[in-house]
C-alpha cells in the first residue's frame, strides 16, 4: 500500500483487506479509469529478495498467464515501484468458497455444479503444463454469479519443473487435502496430486467435514496413507465410487479426468457458463511489457528505437525515458515516455505512454514501429492478454459443443 494515497500509481483507488495470499496481502480495488472492481495482491519486494522467492513470482505470472479460463481467477496486469509488486486481478465478490461450507455440508445440486467446474478449471490448468498444487476451499472463490474461480497459484508448479524422472519434488500444499505421495516425499505426478486434492474437496462439500482428519498431524497422515474412506449415508452410492477412486492411495490407479468426466453424476444437469469480466481497454492511453532482461539491455533497445524513428532523448534518470519527435504534429510534438520498473533484477515492467501530440499518431508509431522493434526483448504485451482470454473462452465453447454432440451421438 502507498502510505500517501490510496490511488496507485494513479490508476486504482485501493480499499478493504480482502485477504492474505501466498506471497502477499490482497485488498480490494476499483479502476480510476473505467470504475471496474478489481483485486490487487501486493508483494513486499525485499521481503521476497532476502527469502529467495523471486523464481516463486515469476512462476506465479508465467502460470496466471497461461491458465486463463473462466473458472481461474484472471490476472489483468502488473505493476511495480520501488518497493512493491502489484498483481492487478479479478475480483470475486462472493468470496472464498471456505466460508459456506464452514457454514455445513452444501445441497448435492450446489456441491456439483462447484465440483464440476473445479475439474474444468484444473483440466484446463493440467492441458497447459500447470499443476496448482494446493487446491482446498480457501484457495476456491464465487463470483457474484455464484461460479466458482480457482485462485493462489502461488504454490503451482509448471511441466519444466520436473526432474529426470518426470516427477515433482517439491513437497507443499495443506496437510488435510495433500496426497499420499506427496507426504512420502519420494516423487509425486503433479495431476494425480491435483486428482485427490479435488477428491477431497468433493468430500467436504458434500459432508461439511473432512474425510481424514485428526488434530495431531502424524496420526492424520497415518490416516492420509491408509485412505480408508468413509462416506456418509447421504452420499449418492455413485459418489462415494467415485471418491474411492480419486482417493486411492496409489497414484498409479487414481482415477484420471477424462474418466471422472465419464461418470454419469458428473454429467447431470446443464452445463454452466460463467462470463468473464471484461478487461480495460488500454487501446488509447498506454501500453505495457514485460521482459526478463536487466534493465541496461531495456534501456539500450529502446535507445536504438529512438534513434532508428528519429526519435530526440529529451530526458533520460532512474529508468524514465522521453522520447519526441523533432517535427510538429497534428496536436504539437508528439511526446512518448517509457518507463522502467524493478520487479526482479531480472525481471521488468515498461510502460510506454503518450505524454504530449496526437492519440492517433501516437498509436500509429507504437503499433507500426515500436512494437515490432521491441518484440526480441518483450516476454509479453500485457495489453495482449484480453485477446488471450477470449481466444480461449471461444475454444472452451467449441469444446463444449463437441462434448455435447459426442453424448447425443
Amino acid at each position: 500500500m502507498e502510505s500517501n494515497s490510496n490511488v496507485l500509481m494513479q490508476r486504482y483507488e485501493l480499499g478493504r483487506l480482502l485477504g492474505q495470499g501466498t506471497f502477499g496481502k490482497v485488498y480490494y480495488a476499483r479502476s480510476a479509469i473505467t470504475n471496474q472492481s478489481v483485486a490487487i495482491k501486493v508483494i513486499d519486494k525485499d521481503k521476497i529478495m532476502r527469502t529467495g522467492q523471486a523464481a516463486q513470482i515469476m512462476r506465479e505470472i508465467s502460470v496466471m498467464r497461461v491458465a486463463r479460463h473462466p473458472n481461474i481467477i484472471q490476472l489483468f496486469e502488473v505493476m511495480a515501484n520501488k518497493k512493491k509488486i502489484y498483481f492487478v486481478m479479478e475480483y470475486a465478490k462472493g468470496g472464498e468458497l471456505f466460508n459456506k461450507v464452514a457454514k455445513g455440508k452444501l445441497k448435492e445440486e450446489v456441491a456439483h455444479k462447484y465440483f464440476k467446474q473445479l475439474i474444468n478449471a484444473v483440466d484446463f490448468c493440467h492441458s497447459r503444463g500447470v499443476y496448482h498444487r494446493d487446491i482446498k476451499p480457501e484457495n476456491i472463490l464465487l463470483d457474484d454469479n455464484g461460479n466458482l474461480k480457482v485462485s493462489d497459484f502461488g504454490l503451482s508448479a509448471l511441466a519444466d519443473s520436473k526432474r529426470q524422472d518426470g516427477l515433482l519434488h517439491t513437497p507443499c500444499g495443506t496437510p488435510a487435502y495433500v496426497a499420499p505421495e506427496v507426504i512420502k516425499r519420494k516423487g509425486y505426478d503433479g495431476v494425480k496430486a491435483d486428482i485427490w486434492s479435488c477428491g477431497i474437496v468433493l468430500f467436504v462439500l458434500l459432508a461439511g467435514y473432512l474425510p481424514f482428519h485428526d488434530p495431531n498431524l502424524i496420526e492424520m497422515y497415518r490416516k492420509i496413507n491408509k485412505a480408508e474412506l468413509k462416506c456418509p449415508n447421504w452420499f449418492p452410492a455413485e459418489v462415494c465410487q467415485l471418491l474411492s477412486k480419486m482417493l486411492d492411495p496409489n497414484p498409479d490407479n487414481r482415477i484420471s479426468i477424462s474418466n471422472i468426466r465419464e461418470y454419469c453424476w458428473f454429467n447431470k444437469g446443464p452445463n454452466v457458463k460463467s462470463k468473464r469480466p471484461e478487461v480495460e481497454n488500454n487501446t488509447k492511453r498506454e501500453a505495457r511489457f514485460s521482459s526478463r532482461l536487466p534493465a541496461s539491455i531495456i534501456i539500450s533497445k529502446l535507445e536504438d528505437i529512438a534513434k532508428q524513428l528519429k526519435l530526440k532523448i529529451r530526458k533520460k534518470v532512474a529508468g524514465l525515458l522521453k522520447l519526441e519527435r523533432l517535427n510538429e504534429g497534428r496536436k504539437g510534438v508528439l511526446s512518448i515516455d517509457a518507463e522502467i520498473f524493478e520487479v526482479t533484477p531480472f525481471f521488468h515492467l515498461v510502460e510506454v505512454k503518450k505524454s504530449n501530440g496526437d492519440t492517433l499518431e501516437y498509436q500509429k508509431i507504437l503499433n507500426e514501429d515500436i512494437r515490432p522493434a521491441l518484440q526480441d526483448i518483450v516476454w509479453v504485451w500485457q495489453s495482449d492478454q484480453q485477446l488471450q482470454s477470449q481466444q480461449s473462452e471461444q475454444q472452451l465453447q467449441i469444446d463444449d459443443q463437441q462434448e455435447q454432440q459426442q453424448s447425443q451421438s
